[in-house]
């Protein structure tokens, strides 16, 4: 119990510091932008239908080459949405059609994920908590699979925020990348620097590493490993503009996060402080346009967990594909 109270209280203090940061309105926003760059709808709904399908596997490091690569079964979403004056809400679901039984086992859990583009800067907030993972026979893993390895009791709860500041603003625009708010007419891009606060943990009612491949893993007998990581990240966003109309959008932010982790065995906790890599990345490419958009975007995370018992991290990456369509509504006129 008091481990989910430190994770509510964490949420409750990152929605607190989201509050009040440096948020412009849209207005003002519109007065800073070069126009020659791109152009701002602070009066146009938008609407839009997508799919989208997230990822959040985390992965175990062995001895040698091998290792234990946890997935889950995510579902392919079709949602639809609109958005008007900088709020927006969507929703989505898995359909069955588009989700067919492969032996994968059953993901349950609350994840999402909010990325916020105010003026100047670029906003994610993070929340993931999945229950019921599985190991592919296709996976060099060691274990010599003809099906599906189901761990349901596997659980793995991150919550976190990043913060960057985007001093290119009045020239590059997240927005029109990653969802279509804006429209990006020449090509252009920013430096970003900020910092990012992630807390996390994986759990299991038995040992994470399978009995048979116990001796290929330092942490064999590990059942659960908790995780804070925070600190300073830099990186760069570009949009190549071709024909005005055509994008193609890449950032990246490399982090050097000071972390601090635990494993526990059979109530034994082993702890471990050490600095660490990180980082957060977003790509897309498309059409768009005054009135239409049609895009592919992906955004995410690359964490790490340090560990006492191996020479090597836990690896923890999150993240989200989407394509969408999107249609700018411009207000009537009033004679």
């Amino acid at each position: 119990m008091k481990k989910y109270q430190n994770y509510n209280c964490l949420f409750f203090t990152i929605i607190f510091i989201v509050q009040f940061l440096p948020y412009k309105s849209q207005a003002q926003k519109k007065e800073s932008v070069d126009n020659g760059y791109y152009v701002t709808y602070p009066d146009r709904l938008m609407l839009n239908v997508y799919l989208s399908q997230k990822f959040a596997p985390f992965t175990i490091p062995s001895k040698n080459e091998q290792e234990l690569n946890y997935l889950t079964n995510s579902k392919l979403n079709l949602g639809a949405g609109f958005a008007y004056n900088g709020l927006g809400l969507n929703l989505s679901y898995g359909f069955k059609f588009l989700n067919k039984e492969k032996g994968k086992g059953k993901t349950k859990g609350l994840d999402f994920q909010f990325h916020l583009y105010p003026h100047k800067w670029a906003i994610d907030l993070l929340g993931t908590f999945r229950k019921g993972y599985y190991l592919d026979p296709k996976d060099n893993n060691g274990l010599n699979l003809t099906g599906f390895q189901l761990r349901p009791d596997i659980k793995r709860h991150i919550i976190g925020l990043s913060v960057f500041r985007v001093p290119n603003s009045h020239k590059f625009s997240y927005r029109a990348a990653l969802t279509q708010n804006d429209w990006q007419t020449k090509s252009a891009g920013s430096i970003l620097f900020g910092g990012e606060v992630y807390r996390g943990s994986i759990t299991g009612d038995s040992a994470l590493v399978p009995p048979k491949v116990s001796s290929n893993y330092d942490q064999a007998a590990i059942n659960e490993i908790t995780f804070l990581s925070i600190g300073p990240g830099l990186g760069y966003a570009y949009t190549l503009v071709i024909d005005k109309n055509f994008f193609i959008t890449g950032s990246a932010i490399g982090s050097l996060d000071l972390n601090f982790s635990a494993e526990e065995i059979s109530g034994d906790k082993k702890k471990k402080t050490s600095i660490i890599p990180g980082g957060v990345y977003k790509g897309a490419i498309g059409y768009n346009s005054d009135t239409w958009s049609l895009s592919a975007n992906i955004t995410g995370n690359i964490l790490y967990a340090g560990s006492e018992s191996s020479s090597k991290e836990y690896f923890l990456p999150t993240g989200n594909f989407r394509f969408i369509v999107a249609k700018k509504l411009a207000p009537r006129s009033h004679k």
